[in-house]
């Protein structure tokens, strides 16, 4: 019963490191993609300033 429990125990933690791994990746994804787009506005708007 013991070694039962331990083995489930095991694939819950490792199941739920899993997960979370993904969630991190995913929001790192994110993040960056965010941080593309910030510095191209950016850029846009100097050009765009840089012109008047």
């Amino acid at each position: 019963m013991t070694r039962t429990f331990a083995i489930i125990a095991a694939l819950t933690v490792a199941a739920a490191g899993l997960a979370s791994c993904g969630n991190t990746i995913r929001g790192v994804g994110k993040d960056a993609a965010n941080t593309v787009d910030a510095t191209q506005n950016a850029g846009k708007r100097v050009d765009r300033a840089a012109r008047y």
